[in-house]
């Protein structure tokens, strides 16, 4: 994968019209050469004129590319959606839709909607695998400034938890509340039974030796941010994933200023796959549009 940034000028260089994009797509989706489904032919598909439709060269079926995918039954041009995806790819404090507006000159329905599709679209090109070795787990609290009790317990939030693969990947989700079924099973679905885990003191993660994980716990309300396990050989901290939650919270703050619940396993997906594929830089580009 590349680690150069694709910058602006590149980006349109490389995607002049809506004719390249369309050949983008179908080459990604099926090849421009490819076994065709109804003559069992290995043929090459040509272009139709005035149609975001390819033909096979053996028997003339059609084949549309943007069929199932976000740009199906969109009037915005594909340019506009590459590089609106473009964006999302190359910020790291995300896009809001006000952004989105002024940047593809669209109304801003559209901008909202568009953005929506494409944090769903970076949560499909993540994919799922279970995290092994040594993970720090930490949940947050989500939302806007309200007079009153502050983290756990402050009303208006919405709670998300975080786990972080040390040197790996990181997943993210909301949950409905840190009682220890809740955490149990967030931790049991998401890491490898046997890998070390790292939590703060609260007491819903006490049942994670029991589920055959090597736990360890920090004690932030006793000033403690890291500790070494001698027996383990371990090292417990939460410092990577509480840098996310910081980078997350000040995102919201200064691009979005507020998530709704309703929609915050959205944002969550658009950072966390930015935070799992951050070295690859325009390569996530292509990632997003294999997704599709």
């Amino acid at each position: 994968m590349s680690s150069e940034k694709l910058t602006v000028s590149q980006f349109f260089a490389r995607f002049p019209n809506d004719e390249v994009c369309l050949n983008h797509i179908m080459e990604v989706r099926y090849g421009m050469r490819h076994v065709c489904e109804r003559c069992g032919k290995e043929a090459t598909f040509h272009k139709i004129t005035d149609r975001r439709a390819f033909a096979c060269a053996a028997c003339g079926v059609h084949v549309y590319p943007c069929a199932g995918t976000i740009f199906q039954d969109s009037r915005t041009s594909l340019q506009t959606w590459f590089y609106a995806i473009y964006l999302f790819v190359v910020t790291r404090h995300g896009v809001s839709g006000k952004e989105l507006e002024r940047a593809l000159g669209v109304t801003y329905k559209t901008a909202w909607r568009m953005g929506q599709q494409i944090r769903q679209l970076m949560e499909k090109a993540d994919g799922f695998a279970m995290l092994q070795g040594h993970v720090e787990a930490d949940e947050a609290y989500v939302g806007g400034h309200r007079p009153g009790k502050r983290g756990r317990g402050a009303a208006g939030k919405t709670i998300v938890m975080g786990m972080k693969e040390r040197g790996g990947r990181l997943t993210t989700e909301v949950i409905p509340d840190v009682k220890k079924a809740t955490l149990r099973d967030v931790v049991n679905r998401n890491v490898e039974p046997g890998s070390v885990v790292s939590t703060d003191e609260l007491m819903s993660y006490g049942l994670l030796t029991g589920d055959g994980y090597v736990h360890g716990s920090v004690k932030h309300g006793a000033k403690e941010w890291a500790y070494y396990d001698y027996r383990h050989g371990a090292t417990h901290s939460t410092n990577s994933v509480e840098a996310f939650w910081r980078l997350f919270k000040a995102s919201v703050r200064s691009t979005h200023i507020h998530v709704s619940g309703k929609y915050m396993g959205r944002y969550l997906s658009e950072f966390s796959f930015r935070s799992n594929h951050r070295e690859m830089k325009n390569a996530m580009f292509d990632l997003l549009i294999g997704a599709i």
